[in-house]
């Protein structure tokens, strides 16, 4: 069954819908960016009807392929874009049947019956019965089973209420999850409160709460667990001023507003116009209001302007790869040119420097989701190198044993992220503090009160608070 509902309040007409999917389907095979960042980026006007519908597309999409192919729908109707194709027999075969008028629906609906029939003949072929039994089989190695996180939205609920809203929806929970198996094991109404992120809970594959009513009241966000690291970890007291340098589409901003109780300031950039109009609208239906939306470079503004003399937190999460996404299309995506990695590592260590040039920055997250070196563990390599005597790497959530590669001395104490391996989208996370002024690096180490010795005495310095929260760990 498709993940995406007809709800109220689409906002589309004709083909906008199946035009945009189809446009983001050409991004993806062409590496214009990640399923996200090409979603958000377009200006369809309901980005999260599009993101689903692109997304079951793609998870139908070998399915749709021999459908295509044993009809010859493409052979026949020259006129028909495949992107477009893929995406209208989808909704006509999966999904809840077209909508809306254009040519496209006329020429797939001209060979409805032909379609249908092949759909049963790859269902006899394949000895299964339902749709979602043509799919590969999810746990099998090449696609782990990465399961809906949903974040408890603070500002609006609390995370008991919400446990008990879902008990009443028959929904059997299992209290904190204490290991790997038992997350990837998990299934039918059964759900975990995650062990790292508080408010978080842990539900099966594929859970669809997007007609929720929790979920359109904004009171619970989908948002996957590596998705929440950076403003879990970057933590702002109440109070508190902060950057968050790439701020659309917003998931990672209103989890900050959550964390400072709408109680201090969030300067949020985007350079895309429409994309700060969708992060605006959500980050409302999330009852956010410590921020302010800036509509430009952040690399142009002045970290001298007294506007920002009172930050001290800095969440930054540049425009990546996208190669650790797991809702992505199966091409070369997940290898993308070294012209193409090289232009975005440059263009995040300009990010990066730039932000440590924040006068009263006392704390920074660096995070992307990618699974790549370059732009990971690289790019900190390489900015500390440069302002190295200002800042350091603290070891974060140390019993998180997915850790950062590479020779840099210092990587183990980045974590990463990935669906085998912690059963989330890929990721990478590092964060930065400075120095206290005319400290040591080793005094600066023992001023801290605990540190992660478990790794040979090398390790970074992790503040106590972090210590009490990892040892629940998966």
């Amino acid at each position: 069954m498709a993940e995406r509902r007809r709800g109220s309040g689409r906002g589309r007409s004709g083909l906008g819908l199946y035009g945009a999917a189809a446009a983001v389907l050409a991004g993806l095979e062409s590496g214009e960016g990640s399923l996200k960042t090409l979603v958000y980026g377009s200006s369809f006007q309901n980005p999260r009807l599009l993101f689903a519908l692109v997304s079951e597309t793609l998870r139908y999409s070998d399915v749709l392929d021999s459908i295509l192919g044993a009809a010859g729908l493409l052979r026949i109707e020259k006129k028909l874009q495949p992107q477009l194709a893929k995406v209208l027999v989808y909704d006509l075969l999966f999904g809840k049947g077209m909508c809306g008028g254009g040519r496209g629906k006329a020429l797939v609906l001209k060979h409805r019956a032909r379609l249908q029939a092949e759909l049963a003949r790859l269902k006899v072929q394949k000895k299964v019965s339902r749709n979602e039994d043509l799919l590969p089989p999810l746990g099998a190695e090449d696609a782990p089973r990465v399961p809906r996180y949903v974040r408890v939205n603070t500002l609006k609920t609390h995370l008991d209420d919400v446990v008990d809203y879902f008990k009443r929806q028959h929904y059997s929970y299992q209290g904190k999850a204490g290991s790997m198996e038992e997350v990837s094991s998990l299934s039918g109404k059964k759900f975990f409160l995650d062990p790292h992120i508080p408010e978080l809970l842990i539900f099966p594959p594929q859970t669809d709460f997007h007609d929720n009513q929790l979920y359109v009241a904004g009171h619970i966000i989908l948002q996957d667990k590596a998705s929440c690291l950076p403003a879990f970890l970057l933590n702002p007291p109440p109070g508190s001023h902060v950057i968050d340098a790439c701020a659309a589409p917003g998931n990672k901003t209103s989890h900050l507003a959550a964390i400072l109780k709408n109680k201090g300031r969030i300067f949020a950039f985007d350079l895309d116009a429409k994309r700060l109009a969708t992060m605006s609208t959500m980050l409302m239906r999330a009852g956010a209001t410590c921020y302010q939306l800036a509509h430009q470079d952040f690399l142009a503004t002045d970290p001298r302007d007294s506007k920002y003399s009172q930050v001290k937190y800095i969440l930054l999460d540049p425009s990546c790869s996208g190669s650790g996404m797991t809702n992505r299309l199966p091409v070369e995506e997940n290898a993308p040119l070294p012209e193409r990695l090289q232009a975005l590592a440059g263009f995040q260590r300009k990010m990066l420097a730039h932000a440590l040039n924040f006068p009263s920055l006392q704390r920074l997250v660096y995070s992307t989701c990618s699974v790549h070196q370059e732009e990971s563990e690289d790019v900190v390599q390489d900015v500390l190198q440069q302002q190295g005597k200002d800042f350091r790497l603290v070891k974060i959530l140390p019993s998180w044993l997915h850790r950062g590669v590479g020779a840099f001395a210092e990587a183990k104490c980045c974590l990463r992220a990935s669906p085998k391996e912690t059963l989330t989208d890929g990721f990478f996370v590092a964060v930065l503090e400075r120095r206290r002024a005319g400290a040591s690096e080793e005094s600066s180490t023992a001023e801290l009160p605990e540190t992660e010795n478990s790794t040979g005495g090398d390790a970074c310095p992790v503040p106590k608070k972090r210590m009490k929260q990892a040892r629940s760990a998966l």
